[in-house]
């Protein structure tokens, strides 16, 4: 109980100072009514789907919704609570001069001209979250990467992988888009195609309407994948101990299903021209979460001479073993943090909440002559859109870096 009322007391307060600021334009009491029969009515839906949700199989997509409209509610009445509270405290500010001065006590009037500054710039957040939730989330950007290295083989220059990760399948509710989504990757052309987990958000039948879809997915030398957090069936309750044995068997059954090769700590050669190079995946291995990563196991079969591309869905494991193991991982491909769906990119500069959490967020990353792509994530979870972070398909490209005398 004592949740809901700190939830609804924060909603209100800012709600509070919002409606101060949108009495300043609409002046019809029927216009203040309906604003507040909104407010009251996003603020009881969301509550009434997080307790009549059937958490047994994650989260539906009407809480996902629910949680959006808050969202899309709740941070433009933020930027309106601040100027609104920044009027307040410049109205006690001028009645304590008055009131020095011998001037009364009287409380000055609001400013209209601040409501509707308020109104304005909470425009720009409204509007933005609104496009994440009906077209950012599945605009899809291209990125590519060019990386040199003096040990890669000759006969790999050239080489072409194509990265998605994060795909969370039980999200999806645009089957135009996620075909649209397909053609892109098939558009790169690439030798291989690299998936780094999580391809549902907790149960194995979320992927049943998408498998014709991936299916059709197409690479010359073959697709890979690992595991991600959300694959283990860790976030839903369940039955029985075997009822969720058998949801992750499921899982990991999806993945030949739509034509790609698991690698659960284990390791494969991609062979060119009697040339190889050693692809790894090892399980979920995270600081935060699940960790079923052996990279020990995983390189194995492998040489440590051998160039290395690992797959491994949470970059934490890179900060805390990969970058600094006594085998060169030369390049790292993960996913995971989603670019927490929000933030700014531009030109030389990106910024997201997530940073304070993950050192390696979104996007490629060098240290020692080892590099870690971070892919931004196909699919979206709990919030039903993206804002300035966009879904990502990464195109990295292998060069052979020629030796100068």
């Amino acid at each position: 109980m004592l949740r809901w009322i700190i939830f609804i007391g924060i909603l209100l307060v800012a709600d509070f100072y919002a409606f101060q600021s949108f009495k300043t334009v609409v002046k019809s009491k029927i216009g203040l009514w309906v604003y507040w029969l909104v407010s009251l009515a996003i603020i009881a839906n969301v509550i009434y789907q997080i307790e009549t949700s059937d958490r047994s199989s994650g989260m539906p997509q009407s809480l996902m919704l629910s949680f959006g409209l808050v969202i899309l509610s709740f941070v433009p009445k933020l930027f309106m609570l601040l100027f609104m509270f920044g009027e307040d405290i410049s109205r006690i500010i001028r009645l304590s001069i008055n009131f020095f001065k011998g001037e009364g006590v009287s409380i000055p009037s609001r400013r209209g001209f601040i409501g509707k500054l308020a109104l304005g710039v909470a425009a720009i957040p409204f509007a933005s979250i609104l496009y994440g939730m009906t077209r950012g989330k599945y605009n899809y950007q291209i990125v590519k990467h060019t990386l040199f290295f003096e040990d890669l083989p000759e006969a790999f220059d050239g080489f072409k992988l194509t990265q998605i990760s994060d795909v969370h399948s039980g999200s999806f509710d645009n089957a135009e888009k996620i075909a649209h989504g397909i053609d892109l990757i098939n558009e790169q052309e690439s030798d291989v195609i690299l998936f780094t987990g999580d391809i549902v958000n907790n149960v194995a039948s979320e992927m049943d309407d998408w498998i014709p879809y991936f299916k059709k997915l197409e690479a010359k030398q073959g697709k890979y994948s690992v595991l991600g957090n959300h694959d283990y069936g860790e976030y839903v309750s369940f039955n029985s101990v075997q009822e969720k044995e058998q949801n992750f068997q499921a899982i990991k059954d999806i993945h030949p299903k739509i034509g790609f090769d698991l690698l659960l700590n284990d390791s494969v050669y991609l062979e060119r021209e009697n040339e190889k190079i050693a692809l790894i995946g090892v399980e979920n291995w995270g600081t935060r979460f699940k960790k079923a990563g052996d990279l020990q196991k995983a390189t194995a079969k492998i040489n440590k001479e051998d160039f290395k591309i690992l797959m491994s869905h949470d970059p934490s494991h890179w900060e805390s073993e990969v970058k600094n193991h006594d085998d060169k991982f030369h390049l790292t491909l993960s996913g995971h943090t989603h670019g927490m769906q929000f933030g700014i990119e531009i030109p030389g500069f990106k910024w997201s909440p997530v940073q304070y959490v993950y050192k390696k967020w979104a996007g490629m990353y060098e240290e020692f002559g080892r590099y870690i792509n971070v892919n931004r994530g196909f699919g979206f979870l709990a919030f039903p859109g993206r804002v300035g972070i966009w879904p990502e398909i990464s195109v990295i490209t292998l060069k052979k870096k020629k030796q100068t005398a």
